[in-house]
């Protein structure tokens, strides 16, 4: 099965897919108000995302509290984050470190 990199106007979504309409169709249900901007089928079976990039260094271990955040909030990072917050007791820069750093892990 190929893996589809799908960018609506909010997220960057890669899944497996039978074809491009199946593709569209994971974006419909998990994100019915996101637009379908860019549907490319990837030309390999695997997605490789560098954490240097991405601002990304030392432990990077998935945090089950930022996981369940995030899905209380349907994805909206901004309530995530606020959620973290009030979980755990951490400042604005800690919980939004850990709620993205959790979304880059595909939560």
């Amino acid at each position: 099965m190929p893996l589809f990199e799908v960018e609506t106007d909010s997220h960057i979504i890669i899944t497996w897919a039978s074809d491009s309409d199946e593709a569209s169709g994971v974006v419909s249900v998990a994100y019915p108000h996101d637009t379908v901007l860019r549907l490319t089928k990837r030309p390999r079976d695997t997605w490789v995302i560098s954490k240097s990039a991405l601002g990304l260094s030392g432990k990077t271990d998935p945090c089950n509290t930022a996981r369940d955040c995030l899905s209380k909030s349907g994805g909206d990072k901004v309530h995530a984050i606020r959620l973290y917050m009030h979980e755990t007791g951490s400042d604005l820069e800690q919980a939004q470190r850990a709620i993205e750093s959790n979304m880059v892990m595909g939560w």
